[in-house]
């Protein structure tokens, strides 16, 4: 399976196929070559015949050959029909075999923990959540995660031993090498807690730790919104804010691991932030302000609630925070040629109708954004889940991805 751990990235244009990895004659070639074969077919569901791949890759005829009967002997893959192109033989489809791995994701959001188990083409199989304890004791909170986890692959069905491994995804700033957050804003009582290590202990699975921003880059570039974009943000609205930046089809993570942290630049675009306006501005009761991330959340639904019945000033004050945000996401999308902004998040069903109002007016008006070619400004496909699923796709990129770095020698 370890030969598995390098593959390639999805990369299927709105109607149209974006370029796909290529393959190499370089030493470690066998197990990219067999990456790259695996990700072209997953990319196209309808599946791909040998003639295809030799095409879309760029290797031998032999070389595809060969792989794809690794593949369907290791039940990778499976064959599944024929298609008839002109007068010739009907040509046998590959396709992707759903069922024959599957990763978990957890994410560990300030106000609460989301779970799920993906298949190997990212489809939601089982699914859990839980409220993140209140007390700051990160013991009590992981020993949860862990109970969690194994409850949910066990209600799951799938075998221990299809299990890939397990994603997480929490919030910043994380150090990635040593499997560590450090002091999130708000995890009051979280120094530097060994994340990554408990849960691999608590579950048995390989573990893997990136920023939730990240992570959610990840799903929606692997099954969301952005699957025909290899150049896209993504800015995530939670207890935080955060943005991550997807250039050229590779997620970028930064020298730590935490680019995307905008919490400086955005301190007025925090769920405390939004609500101590709305108290101030007399919309919400002093009874509203909140002790932690959960009632932060509800005080939020509350002053959604108000502007959803018409009282104006609720409406300005979320009106103000999408332009902030709007006028934010132009800059940066100009920073990185983006031809995509995608928005999601756990609150981003909240605000996505105001949101949507006037941030992509704000984009198109931006003397920031690119006038040669459109910036599309858009949801999320994969809804509140999206962190959760990110973290699965993390284990679903190193097994399908063909990253060019696995070419290097020593």
């Amino acid at each position: 399976m370890d030969k598995f751990l390098r593959a390639g990235e999805q990369r299927m244009a709105m109607g149209k196929q974006l370029p796909m990895r290529r393959g190499t004659n370089l030493p470690r070639m066998g197990d990219f070559n067999e990456s790259v074969v695996l990700d072209a077919i997953r990319r196209v569901p309808e599946g791909l015949s040998r003639v295809e791949l030799i095409e879309s890759t760029g290797l031998s005829a032999q070389t595809v050959s060969n792989i794809c009967r690794r593949l369907l002997d290791s039940g990778l893959a499976h064959e599944a029909g024929t298609r008839v192109t002109g007068s010739g033989k009907p040509r046998r489809l590959l396709q992707v075999n759903a069922e024959a791995r599957y990763a978990v994701g957890v994410h560990l959001d300030p106000a609460v923990v989301t779970m799920v188990v993906l298949d190997l083409l990212g489809r939601v199989v089982a699914r859990a959540q839980r409220p993140t304890p209140p007390a700051a004791d990160p013991d009590h909170t992981l020993a949860e995660m862990g109970d969690s986890i194994n409850a949910l692959v066990a209600e799951s069905g799938v075998a221990r031993e299809a299990m890939l491994g397990l994603g997480i995804a929490a919030p910043g700033p994380v150090d990635v090498a040593a499997g560590l957050v450090i002091a999130p804003p708000e995890l009051v009582g979280w120094g530097r807690v060994p994340l990554r290590d408990h849960l691999a202990g608590a579950t048995g699975l390989p573990v893997l730790l990136d920023k939730d921003v990240i992570a959610a880059a990840v799903a929606e570039r692997w099954a969301g919104a952005a699957t025909g974009t290899g150049n896209f943000l993504f800015f995530y609205l939670g207890t935080g804010s955060g943005m991550g930046l997807v250039v050229d089809d590779v997620v970028l993570r930064g020298l730590s691991g935490n680019a995307g942290e905008v919490g400086g630049l955005y301190a007025a675009c925090t769920t405390n932030a939004l609500v101590a306006e709305a108290i101030e501005e007399g919309v919400l009761g002093p009874e509203s302000k909140p002790t932690g991330p959960r009632d932060a959340e509800q005080s939020l639904r509350a002053l959604c609630r108000q502007a959803k019945a018409g009282n104006r000033t609720a409406g300005e004050i979320i009106d103000r925070w999408a332009v902030r945000v709007g006028r934010g996401v132009s800059a940066a999308a100009t920073l990185v040629d983006a031809e995509m902004i995608v928005f999601g998040g756990p609150i981003w069903p909240l605000l996505a109708d105001r949101f949507m109002a006037i941030v992509p007016g704000i984009v198109e008006s931006s003397p920031f954004v690119e006038r040669i070619h459109p910036t599309v400004v858009t949801t999320t496909g994969l809804g509140i889940d999206v962190g959760a699923i990110g973290a699965a796709c993390l284990v679903l990129e190193q097994f399908l991805s063909a990253q060019p770095h696995s070419l290097l020698l020593g």
